[in-house]
């Protein structure tokens, strides 16, 4: 314990440059008597820790030491932070350990690469998470690097945009602030309009982009990927909903309740052959094409009219099958 707290006091040091005893007391949450015990077998182990006696002063280590990984570049540095946010970590519930290890590496490098590696941090991000669909990687390439350089030196960014419906392009003057990637696709957060409203862009969506001479101020407060999460929460909100109760026979109700359109509400078992659910779909055509998938192991209790549509379509297949039936 005490060598993992040494470490973490070194850490904090290579961080802030000089801190009194009671702060990293406080941030380790041991006793100020601790911390001058540690400093001095930090001595002992030939660590030339610095103390200043006085107002302002405190502890710190002499300009230019670090005891970090050598060789090691900025671009380096910036593929190991991205890998904070993949699946993978998750999944593992490793996330946590990933920042702590992360906060260390970037505490144990050179003013001026971790400087590189931070507005890296602070200007891309990747979403490990997949969308309902995936498709081909469509990553925009044309002008992402165009985008990259304007995100880079906080630089307006002269666009055409098209729109999602295929529309003629509109021209747009963004501040662009970070990069997102999800599931191969590039997006660029930008402040937008004469109001400066936060907006999302795909990037294989530009037709043209081109950097200003003008360059921006980025806001202090902004956090790229929190400001990515509520444009995701908005999205979804936006999204259209088709709400209905349905019945699914219990073997066919794990992979019912996993579908990528589906969202449950609430369920209950039903005996010990069918399962009850609250169900909002997207639209009536989808709620009709997904109950259809499981035939006989689904039943659509309301609304009145997805009822309908599915008995209709229902009859249409069979009469289809009917005639095939016949002409054979």
């Amino acid at each position: 314990m005490r060598a993992d707290r040494l470490l973490a006091v070194l850490a904090l040091l290579q961080a802030h440059g000089k801190m009194s005893s009671k702060e990293i007391a406080e941030e380790l949450e041991v006793s100020e008597r601790t911390i001058h015990r540690d400093m001095q077998a930090l001595g002992i182990a030939g660590i030339p820790v610095i103390a200043d006696r006085g107002n302002g002063g405190g502890w710190s280590l002499p300009e230019g030491y670090r005891s970090r990984l050598t060789g090691m570049t900025a671009g380096e540095i910036s593929s190991l932070l991205f890998m904070q946010t993949t699946s993978v970590v998750q999944d593992l519930g490793l996330a946590d350990s990933t920042r702590t290890a992360m906060n260390k590496l970037m505490s144990a490098l050179p003013p001026d690469i971790r400087r590189d590696a931070e507005i890296a941090r602070e200007r891309i991000h990747v979403d490990g998470a997949g969308w309902r669909n995936t498709g081909p990687r469509d990553t925009g390439s044309a002008h992402l690097a165009v985008v990259q350089e304007a995100v880079w030196a906080a630089r307006k960014l002269h666009m055409v945009y098209r729109p999602n419906d295929g529309g003629p392009g509109t021209d747009k003057l963004i501040h662009p602030l970070g990069l997102v990637v999800k599931s191969g696709v590039w997006y660029v957060m930008a402040l937008s309009g004469p109001e400066e409203e936060m907006r999302t862009y795909r990037v294989s969506r530009m037709r043209e982009a081109r950097l200003s001479p003008e360059s921006f101020e980025r806001p202090r407060s902004f956090d790229l990927a929190a400001a990515w999460d509520a444009s995701l929460v908005r999205f979804r909100d936006r999204l259209p909903r088709y709400e209905a109760n349905v019945r699914i026979a219990a073997t066919a109700w794990n992979r019912f309740s996993q579908e990528r359109y589906v969202t449950i509400e609430f369920h209950a078992d039903v005996g010990d052959d069918w399962v009850e659910a609250a169900a909002a779909f997207h639209t009536l055509e989808s709620a009709v094409q997904i109950m259809l998938g499981y035939g006989r192991q689904s039943q659509a209790l309301a609304p009145q009219e997805l009822r309908e549509r599915i008995a209709e379509e229902a009859r249409a297949v069979a009469a289809s099958y009917a005639a095939m039936t016949g002409r054979e």
